[in-house]
């Protein structure tokens, strides 16, 4: 049975407590680990947040596993994540993947890069290479 994108990303929001723009630049700052896993064109066109981590989305789970032997250097089950994508519809879905991992302090960004971007926020020129 389905339950159709809209409802899963419905579903999915009701587990975070999402972030605006100026909310995530305060949590970065704060240490919060920003994660972009928006697609490299997307990165290349639209610019980037200085000191975000680019992971593309088929890895995302492998690289947040807190207990994973494949998880980034800092991620432990505190550490705050903070992840985006174009709009803030799949950073919802992948969000609320990472929490079922066990990250507790996960969330995303509403809007996405671009309400960053709109918020007149720090954009640096794009095409990160994404984690291996």
């Amino acid at each position: 049975m389905s339950t159709g994108a809209e409802k899963m990303v419905a579903l999915a929001r009701a587990q975070l407590d999402r972030v605006t723009p100026e909310q995530a630049a305060a949590l970065q700052t704060d240490g919060a680990l920003m994660v972009d896993i928006r697609p490299y064109a997307n990165r290349l066109a639209e610019g980037e947040i200085a000191g975000a981590v680019v992971v593309e989305r088929i890895v995302l789970e492998w690289r947040l596993d807190p207990t994973g032997e494949h998880r980034l250097p800092s991620i432990t089950t505190d550490t705050p994540v903070v992840i985006m994508c174009n709009e803030g519809y799949a950073s919802s879905l992948a969000a609320a993947d990472a929490r079922r991992l066990g990250l507790r302090h996960v969330t995303d960004l509403i809007g996405g890069f671009r309400a960053w971007k709109a918020a007149g926020l720090p954009v640096v020129p794009g095409g990160t290479q994404a984690v291996p």
